[in-house]
């Protein structure tokens, strides 16, 4: 990982995404290319959680509520990000503690998947371990607001002189060695129970009393649950991605980070959701009703099973 950014700011290089040197209707239009897709995922999502919440077993099955749970955060992800962006494209400096408060749900958010998908994996849930999930997740930003109120000197009642972002946060060293640490302890914890979990499956899978049909299905879960994380993990290569465009004065860096922000940050956080849900037949189901508003598809009693 990069030492020159924190792997979690997303759009901490939004500066240089929408320089001043590019035409305003360039910068409107991948404005517009940036934030029509995610206006309609952030739909999708939103009748996802509506879907969710409309049936009893969905509120009632472990899977489902930890689905929610991370339907929810990576929502709030998506409308932080974009907001980041869309102030970046206008060209409006906000004032710092709006900033701060804005950068820090986003970084707060943005680790809640993986610890979500671990427990997704164990298929185990109470309200107290979703609980456990959010307030691990608090730590690096409760540690970065801390360092920000005692190690920096800007103040935070002033205009900012630049686009509200991480790097323009957080100057000292010390913050991208924390976010480092932290990103490191996660996604090495959360890979090692997924693998973990997968081996336990495969190894079931082996027993003649087993369900070939059930194993099957525990380990598609399973390697989804790999996929999502290699999503959610995605993001933490715009750093050195972007570190590196910028060491090389590349004539189209601006260009190629828009790009890099559309694939590595925008779409896992909109196509990890949809596809754990298009992938259950119940919620499907659910779902296909609620997007058509009743038109395609009747709802009818449908049996959830084990994975």
């Amino acid at each position: 990982m990069s030492n020159t950014t924190p792997p979690f700011q997303l759009l901490s290089n939004n500066v240089s995404l929408t320089n001043q040197r590019l035409a305003v209707p360039i910068r409107t239009f991948m404005g517009f290319l940036s934030v029509s897709p995610c206006l309609l995922f952030l739909y999708i999502n939103t009748i996802m959680l509506y879907s969710l919440k409309s049936k009893p077993m969905f509120r009632e099955t472990s899977r489902y509520i930890l689905f929610g749970n991370l339907l929810f955060a990576d929502t709030i992800l998506l409308l932080t990000s974009q907001l980041l962006y869309i102030l970046a494209v206008a060209g409006l400096f906000v004032i710092r503690y709006i900033c701060v408060v804005i950068v820090l749900v986003a970084i707060f958010t943005s680790a809640v998947s993986p610890l979500n998908l671990s427990v997704m994996s164990l298929e185990r849930t109470t309200g107290v371990v979703i609980a456990v999930v959010w307030i691990l997740c608090s730590l690096n930003t409760i540690i970065k607001l801390v360092m920000l109120l005692v190690l920096e000197s800007m103040p935070l009642d002033q205009s900012m002189q630049q686009f509200c972002s991480t790097s323009e946060l957080f100057h000292l060293k010390i913050h991208n060695q924390v976010d480092n640490v932290f990103i490191s302890i996660v996604f090495t914890t959360v890979g090692l129970i997924i693998i973990y979990s997968y081996i336990a499956m495969m190894m079931v899978a082996k027993s003649a009393s087993a369900d070939k049909d059930i194993n099957s299905k525990a380990r598609n879960t399973v390697l989804l649950h790999l996929i999502q994380l290699g999503l959610s993990l995605s993001s933490t290569l715009v750093p050195t991605i972007v570190s590196a465009l910028k060491s090389r004065a590349m004539d189209k860096a601006t260009q190629i980070e828009y790009i890099v922000f559309i694939i590595l940050i925008i779409l896992p956080r909109c196509l990890s959701p949809l596809i754990y849900g298009l992938r259950d037949k119940a919620f499907r189901h659910i779902l296909m009703y609620h997007l058509t508003c009743g038109l395609r598809c009747a709802v009818e009693p449908i049996k959830i099973s084990s994975y």
